[in-house]
């Protein structure tokens, strides 16, 4: 148990009186009331579908995020809408609020070092490898809103001479359906894309004009290359076997037992001498004994 500090009443300054005052007007402010209970039914059905670990430090994330589908029922409280979810009633429901509260932070060519050793590491072992039926599997796991999985696009895509002759298939996944559409569309804000090299984004984006201007799109190319479909990876699913897995900065929000059988269901999916590729803060370090180290954040399968 946590052991909490008593003070003297009379060493309270005015600034901490402040502070207090402010917290009891943000949670008099809310619109709802959100009780721990609430937030303790809420984030168990999270981890049960999503087997993402949250912590008591999100109970307000929950709150700001969940605020709007309470709102969109009609419903009074919190309380009634997670009576409604256990109703069963509308099924549809547990997956709006599985997208609502999963987060979802990428960028094109974001830890742009692993997009390099794709280029000149991964992509010419694997070819070497696959010369007898000369195709490429690709999997983007936990894809978002499609900036990684395009970034594995543009990468082979830039790669023509050498991928000359090959089939190329990249899948991306994602357990939110509304990330997936955003994915699909291809359509993102200018600002997204400012720190391109020019002849990139020349290549392979559109600039909007008139309702559209301040976007660019994913030119068609690029969108027909990448096949986007939901997959939730704490449930069953099959893959056909695939040379390289990007499942970048998701791990870490599952419990260590859920890391490892995700690590080694990778495995299973990955040929021999297939690539997975991690975040930048995971590793697969007492995780598994089924890879190699052979670069930053980058695993190889060695059985």
């Amino acid at each position: 148990m946590q052991r909490v500090a008593i003070r003297n009443p009379m060493s309270v300054t005015a600034s901490s009186c402040s502070e207090g005052a402010e917290m009891q007007h943000a949670v008099a402010a809310r619109e709802f009331s959100f009780t721990r209970k609430d937030f303790d039914f809420l984030r168990r059905l999270s981890n049960a579908h999503t087997g993402i670990v949250v912590g008591d430090e999100k109970f307000d994330m929950f709150y700001s995020r969940l605020a709007r589908r309470v709102r969109a029922l009609g419903l009074p409280s919190f309380s009634s809408y997670c009576d409604y979810i256990a109703s069963g009633s509308d099924p549809g429901e547990t997956v709006r609020l599985i997208n609502a509260v999963t987060t979802n932070l990428t960028a094109f060519f974001r830890e742009n070092h692993h997009f390099e050793y794709l280029r000149d590491h991964a992509i010419p072992g694997r070819l070497q490898a696959n010369d007898g039926d000369r195709r490429l599997r690709l999997w983007s796991a936990g894809c978002s809103t499609g900036e990684e999985s395009y970034s594995l696009a543009m990468t082979l895509g830039e790669m023509q001479r050498e991928l000359l002759g090959w089939q190329v298939d990249i899948s991306a996944t994602d357990i939110d359906s509304d990330v997936l559409e955003t994915a699909g569309q291809g359509v993102y804000s200018s600002d997204l894309v400012s720190a391109l090299p020019e002849g990139r984004l020349h290549r392979w984006f559109m600039k909007g004009t008139g309702a559209q201007q301040g976007k660019v799109r994913v030119k068609r190319e690029l969108r027909e290359a990448v096949d986007f479909q939901q997959l939730n990876l704490m449930k069953p699913w099959h893959q056909v076997a695939q040379d390289i897995i990007f499942c970048r900065n998701v791990i870490i929000y599952f419990d260590q037992e859920s890391k490892a059988r995700l690590i080694d269901r990778f495995a299973e999916a990955l040929k021999p001498g297939g690539f997975l590729f991690v975040g930048h803060s995971e590793s697969l370090t007492q995780l598994s004994q089924r890879f190699e180290m052979v670069g930053k954040t980058v695993y190889r399968k060695v059985r």
